[in-house]
């Protein structure tokens, strides 16, 4: 299989490529900027499933410390104070660099699902919910930045499961193991799909996904206040029906 340098070098390079051709198509170059430098990262991301190493290391490391500033943005839109996003992005750091890097470590194996298409959708959707912003589309931009630069890693992983000798290919037992839709345990594959339904349900009913369809749900709340206001009228509604 590829290793680490080889990894970060494709997914760098997709990640220019794609922030070049978004500047030229319009996008302003912070956004391009952001979006190469998720594509590139995302580029370690299948490799959580290492049991240790660079990539693992690396990976969580990226992870932790990029996730919780891109969230800064969908924190204030849902009006939370300067303090409460404090502290959210750190309890968020913590959560990833060592309760996610544990759970990758105790209940995955390295070609698992966590390569496969439906954790690509996962990861995407996951950009797309700590991605905040008022356009939809530069938005969408960032978040398939992320998917791309997860399937290079995965595309990468399967070409280099080919053997070209003496002018004949021959496919190593890896291969096909990267990119898939399935595996072949069945509780990682409910996992894998449980993860992937869960993040989409929750892409489409995100506000922004809504407006942007023109079917908003006005009983949804969207901000702090408004999720506490109903949750606290759901408690008083209750005990008042008593």
């Amino acid at each position: 299989m590829a290793d680490f340098r080889t990894h970060m070098t494709v997914s760098t390079i997709c990640g220019g490529l794609y922030a070049f051709a978004g500047y030229k198509s319009g996008v302003p170059w912070e956004t391009c900027t952001i979006a190469g430098g998720l594509c590139s990262v995302s580029g370690m991301l299948p490799d959580l499933d290492s049991d240790s190493g660079i990539p693992l290391r690396e990976a969580v490391a990226f992870s932790s410390a990029i996730i919780p500033m891109l969230m800064v943005e969908r924190l204030q839109r849902i009006g939370c104070s300067h303090e409460l996003m404090v502290l959210i992005t750190g309890v968020v750091y913590f959560f990833i660099r060592f309760g996610v890097a544990e759970l990758f470590r105790r209940y995955t194996v390295h070609r698992g699902m966590w390569h496969s298409i439906p954790a690509a959708i996962t990861c995407g959707s996951i950009a797309f919910l700590v991605c905040s912003s008022e356009d939809m589309k530069l938005r969408l931009f960032k978040t398939f930045a992320v998917v791309i630069g997860f399937m290079s890693h995965l595309i990468l992983d399967e070409i280099w499961s080919i053997d070209f000798k003496r002018g004949q290919y021959q496919f190593k037992s890896s291969f096909g193991t990267a990119v898939k839709f399935w595996g072949k345990e069945r509780v990682p594959n409910l996992v894998a799909y449980g993860l992937m339904i869960f993040f989409v349900v929750l892409v489409y009913h995100d506000e922004g996904m809504m407006q942007k369809f023109g079917y908003e749900n006005p009983n949804v709340p969207h901000t702090a206040t408004q999720l506490f206001q109903s949750l606290w009228n759901d408690q008083t509604g209750s005990n008042v029906d008593r």
